[in-house]
């Protein structure tokens, strides 16, 4: 992910990289260098909070912007120091740039009062509209991308608990790659004009991916 006004930020920690990681390991507590072995590392914290944050949230909470750094804070707390902390530099991916850091606490503040209190809890009762739900919610909060990193991340966690409000098993994303992966990424940028319908398109798949396989972990031999 390229930054911008880099000057402008480099004494900050979370513009820095670990000495000797060749520039591909951010700063870190664990003084970890190499590339692999943070993937692994953030992984396995990803699954560890998984099943911690389904227990934090009742289906009836309206989630704030507070719950989103919380997410963020209880997955990466342990491996960065603003971990739940709103970004200081501006990031773009494949020459696309996410919102710029100094609008980031203004934009998470409409963030909260308007799709979060509008969708959130997650409670209707048809199909289309969690999807709808699902897909404005996670296409505003990526568009900000309000952390240095793990916002896609944090993104499908947040999706997986409104899904929980909404009685729907554990959302499978394991169907997002190659070019589905493409898809999903013209999906967020479509949300600058407030089309919504192709990440509408991306969740009716990914709920549709999640029944199959729950069919399929409830067949028996």
């Amino acid at each position: 992910m390229r930054k911008s006004d880099r000057y402008k930020t480099a004494h900050l920690i979370e513009d820095q990289f670990e000495p000797r990681s060749r520039g591909l390991v951010l700063k870190n507590l664990l003084q970890i260098k190499r590339k692999r072995e943070m993937d692994v590392i953030e992984a396995e914290r990803y699954a560890l909070v998984q099943p911690k944050l389904m227990g934090m949230f009742t289906k009836e909470h309206c989630f704030t912007t507070e719950d989103v750094c919380e997410i963020h804070r209880l997955w990466l707390g342990e491996i960065y120091t603003w971990a739940g902390q709103y970004r200081q530099v501006n990031v773009s991916k494949d020459d696309f740039d996410f919102a710029m850091a100094r609008y980031i606490p203004k934009l998470m503040q409409e963030f909260e009062k308007g799709p979060l209190k509008k969708y959130t809890p997650c409670t209707f009762s048809t199909d289309e509209e969690i999807i709808t739900a699902l897909a404005v919610v996670h296409t505003e909060l990526m568009l900000i991308h309000p952390f240095r990193e793990g916002n896609g991340r944090v993104g499908r966690l947040f999706s997986v608990l409104m899904a929980f409000q909404a009685g729907l098993p554990g959302l499978d994303f394991m169907g997002l790659r190659g070019k589905k992966r493409k898809e999903y990424f013209a999906a967020v940028q479509s949300g600058l004009d407030r089309d919504y319908e192709p990440m509408k398109k991306v969740f009716r798949a990914v709920l549709s991916r999640t029944r199959r396989t729950q069919a399929q972990r409830l067949r028996p031999f």
